[in-house]
């Protein structure tokens, strides 16, 4: 298909200066990423054993999943870890509400997008970190986490989780737990890895051995907890 940068023909030079303005755009780019990694670096680094929470934006304040979130901020937050959530509402606001209500630290990394670009209110103030990159923003929630609890979502939730797992899958993270809470929502997903996936050939039995289930909020909090005294990265280790 032919293009105005096609090899063949030579560019007009309006055609050039379009060209140079898009090649210096993409030289600022990189600095505005690398302005992000910083920033992340040296503000999460100081915040301290953290478990990453994710889960949909749209869940509204009365729907139990909300409730569960709430609930397993405030117990994370009981037991030493800080709370890391993408910042917007939903599922994510209710982590914050948790943590913040138990008196610990609630963080959240903030995605600017048209249609949520606000930090939920149970953000700390001085914890509210904007990315305009996805991917800088998912480093973040891994590199500084001991551990996943994912709630159920949409596509950003799904890409969340298997980002953690694929990761850890191969190799290029360490075993973090990874638990996810509303069984019901789960469980169809995970008959198909198992039925599905597994029978094809596409993973391995140790691959569904990389995540638990649980609705109980103690529970996900002591498997994130064994691990963190195992290896002693985890609070007071």
């Amino acid at each position: 298909m032919e293009t105005p940068f096609e090899a063949g023909r030579t560019m007009n030079p309006e055609e050039i200066s379009r060209w140079q303005e898009a090649r210096v755009q993409d030289t600022w780019r990189i600095f505005r990423i690398m302005g992000e990694f910083v920033e992340g670096y040296e503000r999460l680094g100081q915040i301290g054993p953290s478990v990453s929470v994710f889960g949909s934006a749209r869940t509204p304040p009365d729907d139990p999943y909300y409730a569960l979130g709430e609930a397993v901020g405030r117990k994370l937050v009981e037991h030493g870890f800080a709370v890391l959530t993408g910042g917007g509402p939903g599922i994510m606001e209710a982590a914050n509400k948790g943590a913040q209500a138990a008196g610990g630290a609630s963080v959240g990394l903030n995605i600017v997008l048209p249609h949520e670009q606000r930090a939920n209110p149970f953000v700390d103030p001085d914890k509210i970190l904007n990315f305009d990159f996805f991917f800088a923003r998912k480093t973040m929630f891994v590199k500084y986490a001991q551990g996943f609890v994912v709630l159920p979502g949409g596509f950003g939730t799904m890409d969340e989780l298997f980002e953690a797992l694929t990761l850890i899958q191969t190799n290029k993270t360490a075993r973090f737990p990874v638990v996810l809470m509303g069984g019901e929502f789960w469980r169809g997903m995970v008959d198909w890895l198992r039925e599905v996936m597994l029978t094809a050939g596409n993973i391995s039995n140790p691959d569904l051995a990389l995540f638990v289930m649980t609705d109980d909020p103690e529970e996900a909090v002591a498997v994130i907890e064994r691990y963190s005294r195992e290896v002693g990265v985890g609070p007071n280790f």
